[in-house]
């Protein structure tokens, strides 16, 4: 079953952003994009090339007004301790989400059962705290920042014109498709 269209609340986890301990529900997304980003495991390897990636790209997830959280089944306190002995994430201004309860990684249907680890889940939740999109990865596949943020400025653009649709590898600003029996076999 799909989790398109899935309500995400009920959640109030601990997070560490900007060198403190911060609590993040639900309450949090109301009215504003998200974007929820799941790995297996602080101190890992294909981790931190991916939350350095979206720390690159956290200035244009927030210039699209859309925050950006990290979530792991780890501890605030284990994130502030990779945060002070890691360069990579050092740079990182998002909230990284701790979930040693494994609520989080349950409601998104990333946790790996027996393991306590969640997959590599992405998931882009709009204003109204539904999942539009997500896209669930393998421990050893990393992800790219700038795909995710295209997928988010997509979501963000069908929301606001439902009567045009995104093609594939659509930027903003570029043309969109308005579906129509026009279209049909033209394209």
């Amino acid at each position: 079953m799909s989790l398109v269209g899935k309500k995400i609340e009920g959640f109030k986890v601990q997070a560490f952003v900007d060198g403190a301990f911060k609590e993040v529900s639900c309450a949090d997304l109301k009215g504003k994009w998200s974007v929820f980003v799941f790995y297996p495991a602080d101190f890992t390897f294909v981790c931190p090339t991916e939350l350095g990636d979206l720390a690159d790209n956290y200035e244009a997830f927030k210039k699209a007004g859309c925050e950006v959280y990290s979530v792991s089944t780890d501890t605030h306190f284990t994130h502030k301790a990779w945060h002070d002995a890691s360069a990579t994430i050092k740079k990182i201004r998002y909230p990284m989400l701790a979930d040693p309860t494994h609520k989080l990684s349950e409601l998104f249907e990333v946790l790996i059962p027996g393991e306590g680890l969640a997959l590599r889940g992405s998931f882009i939740v709009n204003p109204d705290c539904e999942i539009v999109a997500y896209e669930v990865n393998a421990l050893g596949i990393g992800r790219d920042a700038s795909e995710l943020l295209r997928k988010v400025q997509a979501a963000q653009f069908v929301a606001k014109n439902g009567d045009q649709v995104c093609p594939a590898k659509w930027q903003p600003g570029e043309e969109t498709l308005k579906p129509s029996l026009d279209l049909i076999g033209k394209l």
